[in-house]
């Protein structure tokens, strides 16, 4: 297997990003290669540091980079020799020796764009989303979509309902994952007509242990394994989850310091420990389900741990065949899940 990393792309980039692309080489298996998109000058010095084996290593060296607040489809179609662009071009079936994965911490919005553009989407595939492996009391959620798609159409949510069940028993180690449809109420009669078309194709669809609604203030109480949203509402959640998750802790840990030094170096291990239960790093990325290979996204303030995990994550991606079983599962429910 071959994983592309745009080493130019995110907050920290570029050397975080190649630092965690090349700590990642360790947990792969002896066959694969990351291929490293960007400054070759910076990367090259990167790699003799590191003592990498350079034989698991390709560089393709780019002149162009796409900063986080440009024009996602702009930045795309203007900026071609960008590590970005470059990676998701290699990406591509057609591309003369294409790469299986590719990943990014840059600009959301145009490795969306791109991957679209030249990794196309997988059959019966309408429009790829977002999976976010949340951590919640109850567990992980796979929560989807959260930010490629901010108007979707029924059937999209109802194959992100296949796609999400696909991605949370395979990846998650959920059997038979519940799926829910996030809503302002869990009562039939809530909701736009988009979603009550959505809930009854997912009514009908096989195989699919479809629940119903969920309220936001369920979500971290376990009331579904898999939570299908727009791009809107998910992107809001997780990164209000995150930012609420990350003041309790720091708020919690500076309580117990005012109170009791003694009781705080106790709690030491209890705080990192928690921390670390709701730290994004941990996670590595999210990737956009639903197209023609891999395209794992991570956060803007990725750092190398973040890539090593992104990295480790692709590669369960691509062993526990999740395309393979996305594309089987949505072929199964054609007839029962189409375009209203």
């Amino acid at each position: 297997m071959r994983i592309g990393v745009d080493v130019m792309g995110g907050d920290h980039a570029p050397h975080p990003i190649l630092a965690g692309a090349l700590a990642a080489i360790e947990h792969l298996h002896d066959e694969d290669v990351v291929v490293l998109f960007g400054d070759e000058k910076i990367i090259e010095e990167g790699v003799i540091n590191s003592g990498i084996d350079h034989a698991r290593v390709e560089i393709v060296g780019t002149t162009e980079e796409i900063s986080m607040d440009e024009s996602p489809v702009d930045a795309v179609r203007q900026k071609q020799d960008s590590s970005l662009v470059q990676m998701c071009k290699a990406g591509s079936k057609k591309a003369e020796n294409p790469i299986d994965a590719v990943i990014s911490a840059g600009n959301t919005g145009a490795f969306v764009a791109a991957s679209q553009m030249y990794l196309r989407r997988l059959p019966k595939v309408h429009r790829p989303g977002i999976a976010a492996a949340v951590p919640t009391f109850a567990g992980t959620v796979c929560f989807i979509d959260v930010g490629a798609n901010i108007e979707p159409k029924p059937v999209h949510l109802a194959q992100y309902g296949v796609m999400g069940k696909v991605y949370a028993e395979r990846i998650l180690g959920i059997e038979n994952p519940r799926v829910a449809l996030m809503n302002v109420g869990g009562e039939e009669q809530k909701g736009t007509s988009d979603l009550k078309d959505a809930r009854d194709m997912l009514r009908d669809a096989a195989d699919i242990n479809f629940i119903g609604y969920i309220e936001g203030r369920t979500l971290f109480d376990g009331g579904a394994d898999v939570v299908i949203t727009d791009g809107i509402v998910g992107n809001v959640s997780i990164k209000l989850a995150e930012g609420l998750a990350t003041g309790l802790i720091t708020k919690l840990a500076g309580e117990i310091m005012k109170a009791d030094q003694a009781l705080a170096e106790a709690f030491k291990p209890i705080i990192k420990k928690f921390y670390a239960d709701y730290d994004y790093h941990e996670y590595g990325g999210a990737p956009l389900l639903g197209v023609n290979g891999v395209s794992m996204i991570t956060h803007g303030s990725a750092e190398a741990k973040t890539i090593e995990n992104a990295v480790r994550r692709t590669q369960q991606f691509v062993d526990f065949e999740v395309n393979e079983h996305i594309v089987e599962q949505l072929a199964a429910i054609e007839e029962r899940i189409t375009i209203a």
